[in-house]
């Protein structure tokens, strides 16, 4: 019997790469039932573009589709020439907090002040994973001295969902591996608009912070869950709160 995700998946890629109990995993799984839900037989009209990190491999090698691993922090621009030439296919961005909102931060910045026709999904795990574990422009401050050997407090936590919206994108909302159906929903409506759309997804990373906290990776997304509040409830932005919902939605 086929599974539901079967045809948009390289099933010779399974198992994959990542970690056991890695939210990179959860992350295609909901991406592709949204895909599925939407009435997508398969992948044919999609184009995945990626880049370094541990997010950079959930479309390549394990999407059936047309994908293109880039250098880290460069998706942004190689999907943005895909995007110009060929508005017939939906482009859709991987990437992680480290490729997306360090090293390829400006990319991501302009895109949406152009409000090019993309949409990208940051997959956010809070440290920079691939390199070892240390701490990233997005690593709130309880866990600073769990992923860094040098205190990174005073740098604050930066926002990316706001930045992004503040910078004209037509949609960006923030959401949790743990939020299943809201991610679903939030793809689901982000696949079918038009001009910069950006979901940022709240995940755990296993190897180089649950492990360190002596959690198991069930323990550690309940624990995130402590922090993370309903947008609409944040009067002000206070260090480790994590806002969830949507920023903006005003794509056609």
């Amino acid at each position: 019997m086929l599974h539901p995700l079967d045809p948009y998946l390289r099933l010779e890629t399974i198992p994959t790469v990542f970690c056991s109990g890695c939210g990179c995993g959860s992350t295609a799984s909901i991406f592709l039932h949204a895909v599925r839900e939407k009435g997508y037989k398969d992948l044919r009209g999609f184009v995945f573009v990626s880049g370094i990190g541990c997010s950079g491999w959930i479309p390549s090698p394990h999407f059936k589709a047309d994908t293109i691993h880039t250098l880290h922090g460069r998706s942004i621009p190689v999907a943005t020439g895909i995007a110009l030439t060929r508005p017939d296919l939906k482009v859709v961005v991987f990437g992680g907090d480290g490729d997306l909102s360090s090293i390829g931060l400006s990319h991501l910045v302009h895109a949406a002040r152009r409000n090019v026709n993309i949409l990208t999904i940051m997959v956010n795990n809070l440290v920079y994973a691939m390199t070892g574990g240390q701490a990233s422009p997005v690593t709130p401050e309880w866990l600073d001295r769990i992923v860094s050997f040098k205190s990174c407090i005073k740098e604050g936590t930066l926002d990316v969902c706001k930045l992004v919206a503040d910078a004209g994108a037509a949609y960006a909302a923030r959401w949790s591996v743990i939020h299943v159906n809201q991610l679903k929903e939030s793809f689901k409506k982000a696949l079918e608009m038009n001009g910069f759309r950006f979901i940022e997804v709240i995940a755990q990373c296993t190897s180089r912070i649950s492990e360190r906290l002596g959690l198991t990776p069930i323990q550690y997304l309940k624990k995130l869950a402590t922090f993370m509040k309903p947008i609409s409830e944040v009067k002000e932005i206070k260090p480790n709160i994590i806002p969830i919902g949507e920023y903006t939605s005003r794509g056609g």
